[in-house]
């Protein structure tokens, strides 16, 4: 018996929507993450990419557990001397929640090429409106939505 290998011309992309409403952060990025690096697949093979395009909608109503909120820092250097840059996540959640599921999820892909590449597949937004409609896309429920 032979082991399948995917090819990347054979590859077929899916497009998925995730409501994101009252999911852990943590929980929300790496089932995402699994989607974009195709690991839902049965076709998985690590060398190729086999993931599918993924839309995340209601961005703002993610929660992050414990005392994330007030503690958790989002931490980066703009590369001039004394230039350590720091933003506690109650202030970027309140002014740009994209950015913390893109940074979530972009922490859980590759660090090489093909994980740069799966991440322009994903798309974030603050709302229930997504400008996708065209891409017949499939709603997904993800494990560990709080009530």
């Amino acid at each position: 018996m032979k082991t399948y290998m995917a090819n990347p011309v054979t590859v077929e992309r899916k497009w998925y929507v995730v409501d994101a409403t009252n999911m852990p952060l943590g929980r929300l990025a790496s089932q995402v993450a699994d989607i974009l690096t195709g690991k839902n697949k049965t076709i998985y093979t690590p060398h190729v990419d086999t993931g599918d395009f993924v839309i995340v909608t209601n961005s703002d109503k993610v929660i992050l557990t414990g005392k994330k909120l007030e503690q958790k820092k989002l931490r980066w250097h703009t590369g001039y001397v004394g230039g350590l840059k720091t933003v506690d996540y109650k202030t970027l959640m309140a002014n740009d929640s994209i950015k913390v599921v893109e940074h979530a999820v972009k922490g859980m892909l590759p660090k090489n090429t093909m994980g740069r590449k799966q991440f322009t597949r994903l798309h974030v937004y603050k709302d229930a409106d997504h400008k996708h409609e065209a891409q017949k896309p499939e709603q997904v429920a993800l494990k560990g939505v709080r009530e």
